[in-house]
Order: C-alpha cells, then sequence, then structure tokens
C-alpha cells in the first residue's frame, strides 16, 4: 500500500473514545481507504493521550508501509475549543473534562514526541475543510461554506475561498456555542437546555449526544415512560436512540427534529454573517440509513430561514466520508502548510484528490 518514494503528510483524528488515522501523498492520494482507528485514551490524561497518538502515527504507517523519513507533517485534529495553535481552551470541553486538559498545548506535546511539524485544527475544522474542498473541486478556491458537525459536542467550520477561518484566538467556527432561539424549538413544559460549557440554550445543548442524554431524551422519555428507550440506562439509550429514530419512531424522531431545527436556527444566523454557498451536516447524526439522513437535512434546511437570493444559490449536503472527515481534513490542512513553506499550491480535486 505504500507510495514508491513519494513524501506524505499523516493526518490524525483525535475523539472522546478514539483516534483516527490517514496518509496523504504530495501528489494528493489517500492511502487509506476506511477507518483506523484505536483508542484515544484521552480519558486517562493529557501524556495518555499524546502517546495514543503516537501509536496511531506507528500504526498508520505501518499499515500504509510508508517509511517514518517519507513524512513531512502531520496533521491533528482534536474537539474544541482549542486555540489556532491546539492550546485545549481553559474553560474546557465536554470530551476534555480533566482539569489537566484545561490550557494543554497539545500540538506542541505531539511535535515534540514525534520530532515532525505538527498542523492544528480542531475536529469541526478539518471536517469542514474537507467537505467543502471534496464538494466544490476546482472551484473550492472561490467559494465560502460553513458546517455543523453533530457528535459527543457540537463542531463547526467555516470556510471562505477555500481556506477555515480561524479567528484572533483559533475559536471562529465553534458553533456549539453560539445561543439559538428556543421559542419553538422546545415544549412549552420542557426545560432550557444546558450544555456542558455552562451556557443555557446554545446549539450543543440540543444538537449533540450529550444533548440527547441530558436534555432531550429525559424530558421524552418522561413524557412517555412506556418506550423502551426508559427502561435502559442513560447513556445506552443516548446511543439506541438513531436506531430508532431510522425505523420512524415518533418519540426518536421528536428528538432528531428539535436538533434539526436547533441546526436550521444556528445556520439562519451563520447565513447572516457569513452568507455561504455551502451548508454542510456531518457527524453521528447522519451517520445513519439514508431515509433518516435525509430527513434530517431535509429539515435542517426547511428550518433554515434564507432570503430570496440565498436560497437560489445555497446548497445544503451532507459532509462526505462522514467518519474519515476528521482525519483528512487535517491532512489537506497539513499538506497545505507544506506547500505554503514551498511556495506551491494546487485546488482539491472532485472526488478527494489533490492536483
Amino acid at each position: 500500500m505504500g507510495s514508491a518514494g513519494v513524501p506524505v503528510v499523516v493526518g490524525l483524528d483525535n475523539g472522546g473514545t478514539s483516534d483516527n488515522a490517514t496518509v496523504l501523498t504530495v501528489d494528493g492520494r489517500f492511502l487509506v481507504d476506511g477507518l483506523l482507528e484505536i483508542p484515544s485514551d484521552v480519558g486517562a490524561g493529557p501524556q495518555a493521550a499524546v502517546e495514543a497518538l503516537a501509536r496511531a502515527f506507528d500504526g498508520v504507517l505501518a499499515h500504509t508501509g510508508v517509511p517514518r523519513d517519507l513524512v513531512r507533517a502531520v496533521g491533528l485534529d482534536t474537539p474544541g475549543p482549542a486555540s489556532a495553535t491546539g492550546v485545549i481552551s481553559s474553560r474546557g470541553s465536554t470530551n476534555f473534562s480533566q482539569p489537566a486538559w484545561r490550557g494543554f498545548d497539545v500540538r506542541t506535546a505531539l511535535e515534540r514526541r514525534l520530532g515532525l511539524p505538527v498542523v492544528y485544527a480542531n475536529d469541526g475544522n478539518a471536517a469542514a475543510l474537507y467537505a467543502h474542498h471534496v464538494h466544490f473541486g476546482a472551484d473550492a478556491m472561490a467559494r465560502s461554506s460553513v458546517s455543523a458537525i453533530v457528535g459527543t459536542g457540537l463542531g463547526g467550520g467555516v470556510v471562505e475561498s477555500g481556506r477555515v477561518v480561524g479567528g484572533a484566538a483559533g475559536m471562529a467556527g465553534e458553533f456549539g456555542h453560539v445561543h439559538i432561539p428556543l421559542d419553538g424549538l422546545v415544549e412549552p413544559d420542557q426545560p432550557a437546555p444546558v450544555c456542558a460549557c455552562g451556557f443555557t440554550g446554545d446549539a450543543e445543548s440540543v444538537a449533540s449526544l450529550t444533548a440527547i442524554r441530558r436534555n432531550l431524551l429525559p424530558y421524552w422519555l418522561a413524557r412517555h415512560p412506556e418506550h423502551p428507550l426508559a427502561a435502559e440506562e442513560p447513556d445506552r439509550a443516548a446511543k439506541l436512540l438513531r436506531g430508532y429514530g431510522e425505523r420512524g419512531d415518533p418519540l426518536a424522531r421528536q428528538v432528531f427534529g428539535q436538533q434539526a431545527r436547533a441546526l436550521g436556527r444556528l445556520f439562519t444566523i451563520a447565513a447572516n454573517f457569513t452568507d455561504p454557498h455551502a451548508y454542510f451536516v456531518g457527524g453521528g447524526v447522519v451517520e445513519a440509513a439514508p431515509e433518516f439522513r435525509d430527513w434530517f437535512l431535509a429539515a435542517v434546511a426547511e428550518d433554515t430561514v434564507l432570503r430570496e437570493e440565498q436560497r437560489a444559490v445555497a446548497t445544503f449536503a451532507l459532509v462526505p466520508d462522514r467518519d474519515m472527515a476528521g482525519a483528512r481534513g487535517v491532512a489537506i490542512a497539513a499538506l497545505e502548510a507544506v506547500r505554503a513553506a514551498a511556495a506551491v499550491t494546487a485546488p482539491l480535486r472532485p472526488g478527494g484528490a489533490l492536483a
């Protein structure tokens, strides 16, 4: 599976439970076709997590048969919020809840561990970058998009002219912590949803797996105690809900309908800030049967309020290669950094290959 002496970059996607790795050649070929995961060990603290990332790096090189001396850079993404240089937010986050993570410079720690340049992006930005380049192909550098990535938390990214908007502190596109209108979104007697970050009524407090477990499912199961999920442990019930949604279960569709409306309101806000060409939805909520994910995306689009002129040019789409988007996106970011250093640039071809 190697690449006959062609230099590469490695993409490492760090998550709350797993690390996924990929390899991208400098001439634009991904050498890993699917997921290549190992446990991320983030719950054991920063040092254990960095060692897990190093194992993922070694593992993907062994899997592809690429010698280490051909690696020019490593792309790393983690769940946000974090700075542009990979310092985890001092406020903590859904995935990095231990105090030791707060203010931890994960990019520098991995760079020292591997002895290679490490380029950082948060996972939402990485997936957003991948979705943008694959969707627009040769036109990517002349287009804009916003992405919402629904997972344990809610990530996202803003891409303008083919590049992620990072912001002054590197925290642009943290859509999970944008407050959204709750009127008409939650039921009259439904408690205002609270996010793990402490905010009430931000997008992540509704549109995330954590929101299902903490906020949405307890309310709906209290109204329907006869539902089979009422007998399940809360974490398990939250993870099983999507399967019920795929089968058309009314309670599950109520929960996911609230999530879709939340994303629609989030995209309405984005439309008035950036007026993008495309709106992408990714993450676990759409890693589902085609009928369900099409229903969910249509519900998001329906609840996104756009002007007539915007509706005429806007596209709503799913993030492609959903499980692989983070690793592939951050690999693209690493390759862009390598090319920038060499003063050479090239667009991404349709289908995910680089020119």
